[in-house]
């Protein structure tokens, strides 16, 4: 298992292996960016798509950028747009369509009817003006079912796709001001190892800064799983390896097993916000948590068990919720509905996955 131990993006030098929590609309739900400092977090994945649907992308432009925007110094990394492709359009066909040029939306981020075109070239130049330090390709997810012919596809339109985006950044890049982001393009080809070879092959043949893992993350699909491994292996040793998506602890660690080295979620933020929170099931730095599955736990916070139990969530995590409040009061939060339960939920959640990242980096 080989690793890179640090990568610099622009001017960040950032440490591998990293976790990015999902900033999707350029804020992390329920926290702010001091909050996220207080728990580790180095960096964060922004969307192109719905950042140029909302507020717009001359909005955050004039605003100098999405980082000034939002008060946030760290990495920022811009996903292309391309799983919108998954979770909307495939979805639900009425929403837009695609081709071989782009996408083309029907609706904003916020469902309202308006008409947006984001082609390879276009996904490009909004991330140059969002002002990331890494961005990606625009490329073609596929649904979990898709067929043979419809990956094929897919394959192919990521292939173009990346060239284009390529050619485009190579232009822009030379009239930007100061050192130009990074670009990584998507490997794509579902279950097929085939496809994965090939997607893989022609991508490395264009050349770019980092390599993702594109597509439904890892889960109890042993094929699946094989075929995230089949891409760590298949890209360059040298280059940052992004799993996209994955996921849960287990996942992360399963992921930096195979050899990637940047993970994002939404995971640890969204069950934060539905009373589920991430607990070490013992302390995490002696532990072998490569060869422990178990090596963590949920903790449902509503169930009654917690009404009067006055520990912290957990007595393995130094956030400030833990440090501050128990396990009795984020309950009462959640029973009565108030906003401050999110935050605090968040922040501990957070805490877990970086403090997770920190084991890792101790094993690179």
């Amino acid at each position: 298992m080989t690793h890179l131990r640090e990568y610099l993006a622009r001017d960040k030098k950032i440490t591998l292996p990293i976790y990015l929590p999902d900033a999707t609309r350029a804020i992390v739900r329920s926290v702010d960016s001091e909050d996220l400092k207080g728990s580790g977090v180095e960096g964060m994945v922004i969307n192109t798509y719905h950042l140029m649907t909302q507020p717009g992308t001359t909005v955050i432009k004039a605003m100098g950028g999405v980082g000034r925007f939002m008060n946030w110094g760290g990495l920022l990394v811009s996903d292309s747009g391309g799983f919108q492709l998954l979770s909307m359009l495939y979805k639900n066909s009425s929403l837009g369509k695609i081709n071989k040029d782009g996408v083309i939306f029907y609706v904003n981020s916020q469902g309202e009817k308006r008409k947006y075109k984001l082609t390879p070239e276009k996904s490009i130049q909004v991330q140059f003006a969002l002002g990331s330090d890494i961005m990606i390709c625009l490329d073609d997810c596929p649904r979990a079912k898709a067929s043979e012919e419809e990956n094929l596809l897919s394959v192919q339109r990521t292939i173009e796709w990346a060239k284009r985006c390529k050619e485009e950044y190579l232009s822009l890049a030379k009239r930007a001001k100061g050192k130009p982001p990074k670009l990584f393009a998507v490997v794509q080809g579902g279950e097929s190892e085939q496809l994965r070879e090939k997607c893989s092959q022609e991508l490395v043949k264009i050349g770019f800064d980092g390599y993702c893992f594109g597509g439904w993350p890892l889960d109890e699909n042993k094929k699946l799983r094989s075929v995230v491994k089949l891409t760590a292996d298949l890209l360059p040793p040298d280059k940052p390896k992004f799993a996209l998506g994955i996921g849960n602890p287990g996942a992360i660690v399963e992921g930096f097993k195979m050899g990637y080295n940047i993970f994002d979620c939404v995971l640890p933020t969204r069950d934060a916000r539905h009373q589920r929170l991430y607990v070490f099931s013992g302390d995490p730095r002696p532990a072998d948590i490569l060869g422990n599955p178990n090596f963590y736990e949920y903790l449902h916070i509503l169930k009654e068990k917690y009404v009067r139990d006055n520990r912290p969530v957990s007595e393995f995590c130094d956030c400030y919720t833990c440090r501050n409040y128990s396990r009795s009061y984020l309950h009462h939060l959640f029973r009565i509905e108030d906003s401050l339960a999110w935050r605090l939920a968040t922040i501990h959640n957070l805490r877990t996955y970086t403090k997770l990242i920190e084991v890792l980096r101790r094993l690179v």
